[in-house]
């Protein structure tokens, strides 16, 4: 592409930044997106924006999809692309948007895995030994209480809390801030933890969970220390943190049946994004139907 055209890509990822204040993570998925665009422009022989029409935009997410980029991928591409384009529109680069009307293949519908409740208890029943598995059982304790994403319990602050209040406040996805419910459990824990971090914290640092020289503890560190934390368990399940955020959705649901009030502890912009737990709720209850009704039970 000309080099004129390729400036915009930039321009398009700073306003990601600073004006929609995307994650760097996210920002990143955008530019590989867009730059998976431009090869395919310089293939092609189109010179600029103004050249791609609606023709070009399916042959290119089809292109994708054959040479091996799963459905859900091509779907996030195209996503990225419809952003770009009407940012283009915008700035008056472009009157229409190519990617509008495109659709990306259909993918297969994946639920994500759950623990049960006595699943869940096995995990969280095992007593801390020192000051690092202490902190460790309040992280575990506090995303299946209240639902947080990895990057919200990685964020957190000593002052996001109010342990009296039993909430805590979490930065969620585009900076949306939302105050969660604190369970007793989680709370107990947490002030165990709270004796504990002062003996580790250096510098009056905020950080609520800080690793052994002081130091917020990152996201890849936590997802190590819970890891291990499972495997020392009689649970013989791998252990994540977003298999616990899934776990409080799905029970939650269970007992209370409000979606819309999941939708809002979960921090999902979209109800649609919260409902593949109503799959989840459904297989529950048509296991407990085929096992328990006299005129459903199947034959071994």
């Amino acid at each position: 592409m000309q080099p004129k055209a390729a400036v915009w890509i930039g321009r398009y990822l700073a306003h990601l930044r600073t004006e929609r204040r995307l994650s760097p993570h996210t920002e990143a998925a955008y530019e590989r997106d867009l730059a998976a665009l431009v090869a395919y422009c310089d293939g092609e022989k189109i010179p600029a924006w103004k050249q791609l029409d609606n023709f070009h935009i399916r042959t290119f997410a089809a292109r994708e999809h054959r040479d091996g980029l799963n459905p859900r991928s091509v779907q996030r591409r195209l996503s990225a692309l419809r952003g770009f384009f009407n940012y283009l529109i915008r700035e008056q680069v472009l009157d229409s948007n190519p990617a509008a009307d495109i659709r990306a293949p259909k993918a297969a519908k994946r639920l994500p895995k759950t623990l049960d409740v006595d699943q869940v208890a096995t995990l969280l029943e095992r007593k801390p030994t020192d000051a690092l598995s202490c902190r460790d059982l309040a992280m575990l304790e506090l995303l299946y209480s209240s639902g947080l994403r990895l990057s919200e319990l990685a964020g957190l602050d000593v002052t996001d809390l109010d342990l009296a209040d039993r909430t805590v406040r979490v930065l969620g996805k585009g900076s949306k801030t939302r105050v969660l419910p604190v369970g007793g459990k989680a709370v107990a824990a947490l002030r165990a933890w709270l004796g504990e971090r002062k003996s580790l914290v250096k510098d009056g640092a905020g950080a609520l969970f800080v690793g052994q020289n002081g130091r917020r503890l990152g996201t890849r560190a936590i997802q190590r220390r819970i890891g291990r934390w499972a495997a020392g368990s009689d649970l013989n399940v791998p252990v994540h943190p977003h298999l616990l955020r899934h776990s409080f959705a799905t029970h939650l649901l269970e007992s209370s049946r409000d979606l819309r009030g999941v939708q809002e502890l979960l921090g999902h912009a979209d109800i649609s994004t919260t409902q593949v737990y109503t799959h989840l709720d459904f297989q529950h209850l048509a296991r407990i139907y085929d096992e328990s009704h006299p005129r459903a039970k199947r034959r071994k």
